[in-house]
Order: C-alpha cells, then sequence, then structure tokens
C-alpha cells in the first residue's frame, strides 16, 4: 500500500539510509577529534657546542712551477727529434737538431777572417817598432810614425771584431742543438722532421714542464672574505698559530689528494670584471696526477671555532624567498627559525646565527607538520635504513611518518629550492 506517495519498500529503504548516515557522522565525529589531538613523530637532534675546524671549498686550476717553451732561435730545417713524446727530459738533453750546414760555414768564415786580421796585426806591429827607430834618427817625420802606431792599434781592434763574429757563429752553431732548459715532462713535438723553424718568429717546438711541485690558483669571493674577517673580528674564529694556512685539494671525483699543500701569498686587489680575490697554494705532486690546466676544488683552511652549532645538510630548508630554514621543537610544538649557514663539514653544516646551544633541530618528518604543530621527537638515527621490501613511502624510522623517504625527505634531505615542506604550505 503506498505511504506519501512511494511504494512501501522504497520508503523503508530511504529510512534506513538516513539512520544509516545519520550514525556514521556521530562516528566520525570522535575519531577526527581523536585525530586532532595526535603528535606527529620526528627525528631530532639536540645542537651542542663542538670545537670545529672552519675551512671553504674554492674552485682551482692547476698551473706549473716550471713551464719552459722550447723555440727555435736559429732559422733551418729539423733534422731530427730526439725525443718520446710525454717522457721525463732532463736539463741540457737534446731534443731537436737543426741543419747546422750553414752555421758551420759561417763560424769557418769568421775563423778565416781572424787569421787574415792576425796576420794584418802583425805586419803593422812591425812597422810600427821599425818606424820607432827611424823617428829617432830622423829618417821618418814624427807624422808617419804616428800613421803606423793607429794602424797597428787598428790591425788589434780588427782581431777583437773577429773574434767576436767567432763566438756568435759558434753560439749560433750551438744553437742548431735544442736542448732541455729544465728537469720535467716534454709534451708532444709541435713540429716534424723536415719543417723549416725561423729565429724571426721563434718558432715553438715543444714545451717542458716541471710537475713534482704545482701550483693552484685559487679565487674567493668578496663576499667571502668579508664574512670571514667578521666572524674573525667579533672572535668566532680565532687563526691557527702557524704561519701560513694549509690546504687541500679534492680531485674531480670527490676524494681528497693525499699531499697537503700550503697558502704562498693572497691577493690585495679585485678583479673588478668578476669580483674575486686571487689566491695562490703550492703542492707536492711526486705521482704527477695533477697536471697544468685541471680543475679541482681547494679546501682552505680558515681557523677554529670552539663553539661551532653544527646540523645536518637535510636539516636545512628554504622558504619561497630563498632564506634558510631550521624547524625547533619548543615546549613540544613545532616553530621556524630563520638561520645564517655557513661552509658544510663533512656532511653538516655550520650555523652562524638562528640556533643556541640546546636547540632541538628536526631533522626528519617535515612532510606531516606546520609552525604549531605538536610532534612526538624522537632521537634522528642516520644509519636506519628501510627494511628489504618495504612499501614506498614507509618511514626511515619505525615511527616516521608515512610517505617520507629513507632519508627523510629525498635524497638530500631538503625541500626543493623555492619551495616549503608539503605541511608547512597549508
Amino acid at each position: 500500500m503506498p505511504l506519501l506517495g512511494l511504494p512501501y519498500k522504497r520508503m523503508i529503504m530511504v529510512l534506513s539510509a538516513a539512520v544509516i548516515g545519520s550514525l556514521a557522522a556521530c562516528s566520525d565525529q570522535p575519531a577526527q577529534q581523536n585525530m586532532a589531538g595526535m603528535k606527529v613523530p620526528v627525528s631530532v637532534i639536540k645542537v651542542e657546542p663542538t670545537p670545529t675546524e672552519i675551512y671553504a671549498q674554492l674552485p682551482g686550476r692547476v698551473e706549473a712551477i716550471q713551464d719552459a717553451q722550447i723555440r727555435a732561435r736559429v732559422t733551418g730545417i729539423v733534422k731530427e727529434i730526439n725525443f718520446k713524446q710525454g717522457s721525463e727530459v732532463k736539463e741540457g738533453q737534446l731534443l731537436f737538431t737543426i741543419d747546422p750546414a750553414p752555421y758551420e760555414a759561417d763560424l769557418n768564415r769568421a775563423r778565416a777572417d781572424l787569421l787574415r786580421a792576425q796576420a794584418d796585426a802583425g805586419a803593422a806591429r812591425l812597422q810600427a817598432e821599425r818606424y820607432a827607430k827611424l823617428v829617432k834618427s830622423n829618417a821618418i817625420s814624427r807624422q808617419e810614425y804616428d800613421n803606423a802606431v793607429a794602424a797597428a792599434k787598428q790591425a788589434d781592434a780588427a782581431i777583437a771584431g773577429a773574434k767576436a763574429s767567432v763566438q756568435t757563429a759558434e753560439i749560433n752553431l750551438g744553437y742548431t742543438r735544442v736542448v732541455s732548459p729544465i728537469d720535467g715532462r716534454i709534451g708532444k713535438s709541435l713540429v716534424t722532421e723536415g719543417a723549416l723553424v725561423s729565429a724571426q718568429n721563434a718558432t715553438q717546438l715543444a714545451t717542458v714542464q716541471k710537475l713534482d711541485r704545482v701550483y693552484v690558483d685559487i679565487t674567493r669571493s668578496t663576499s667571502q672574505l668579508a664574512m670571514l674577517r667578521k666572524a674573525v673580528a667579533e672572535g668566532i674564529l680565532k687563526q691557527t698559530e702557524n704561519g701560513h694556512v694549509a690546504v687541500q685539494v679534492l680531485l674531480e671525483d670527490g676524494s681528497a689528494y693525499p699531499h697537503e699543500g700550503r697558502l704562498l701569498f693572497s691577493g690585495v686587489s679585485v678583479d673588478p670584471s668578476t669580483g674575486q680575490v686571487t689566491l695562490r697554494a703550492e703542492v707536492d705532486n711526486p705521482d704527477e696526477i695533477l697536471l697544468p690546466g685541471m680543475y679541482v676544488r681547494v679546501r682552505v683552511q680558515q681557523g677554529t671555532d670552539d663553539q661551532a652549532l653544527l646540523v645536518p645538510m637535510q636539516a636545512i630548508q628554504r622558504t619561497p624567498d630563498g632564506l634558510n630554514t631550521l624547524y625547533v621543537v619548543r615546549d613540544g610544538v613545532v616553530a621556524p627559525v630563520a638561520a645564517a649557514i655557513g661552509p658544510e663539514i663533512d656532511g653538516k653544516a655550520l650555523v652562524y646565527k638562528g640556533l643556541k646551544p640546546g636547540d632541538v633541530v628536526i631533522v626528519e618528518g617535515f612532510q606531516k607538520i606546520r609552525p604549531g604543530a605538536p610532534v612526538q621527537p624522537m632521537p634522528w638515527n642516520p644509519g636506519n635504513k628501510p627494511a628489504p621490501g618495504a612499501a614506498p613511502g614507509s618511514g626511515a624510522q619505525g615511527g616516521a611518518p608515512a610517505g617520507q623517504g629513507a632519508d627523510g625527505e629525498g635524497q638530500n634531505g631538503q625541500a626543493a629550492q623555492g619551495e616549503k615542506p608539503a605541511a608547512a604550505k597549508g
């Protein structure tokens, strides 16, 4: 029988759905209240002052201490190349032979001119001696005697000139044998046998470089220098007692070069085009791993901070305006603080401003927190890893929030630059 215009069975279904909906709504309210009172587990560390050596990592370029360019000093044809490319050579070792025949002829001509000058000088001296006897007996005039003496002196001068010509010819002949001016490693030959080289153009033949010790030229920005000077002036950093600053070279693969270097000098002027100050370090290179022209990174020691505050790199979050932020736990709730971050030291960031000793800093668990949210702090253990076969998004630690990676926030533990953590956006 119809009821209020609806069939009886349909009316029963509508009433049942209404009752079930009201019961469900009543059951959701306590659940939401319970969820609002839950504390999100986060991994934290307690920041304590730690004596730390402060250094900066700067780009550098390797330069040879001795870099000799072998160039032609006479014009001629290259007859022989007397070295192997890339080999070690010694000072004075023969490298190239230039055709010596023209210079041998010049030397022979100069020697002949010397003999002629010596013969002329002998005759002039004998005549001057005879005239000296004749002038005493007034057999010749005084003028004739003076002319004979002058001729003898001119003949002696001609001998000196001829000797100089012989010496020049010997030098040029010696230049046909091109030798190494230093000990070192020689590169490839820039000419071939039969090539014409020129003394006027100073044709380059090869390069010899001394590589057992090398220079590393590094640059530093004026802002970095200003930050260092301010830290020293405020007493944050204490300079090392030794007279020079130690440096360490980092190779392209990130490994540390085993031989320590030392800083030789620092530039006092700034390059106006780059705003950089140039520094030069000297590094031992017995295995010749560092090669001229190679780009490396250099750790420059700055001093020691006895009250350094260090946090893991993944604890640093970036705000949309590019500032560095740390999240600390105060009275059981999350509080963001702006931080001034210094250099990275052994995987940790040095915090100049924003923290104080004893602060509890959140390292993992950013995705489900926001400022003012209650949290459950747990000690951070960087060694914990997800269990084999764990579902993606499971936390690194047992109580970490779902959706958190093995490192808390991804590979480097930081939100992408220009973005807040997911929970902080709200």
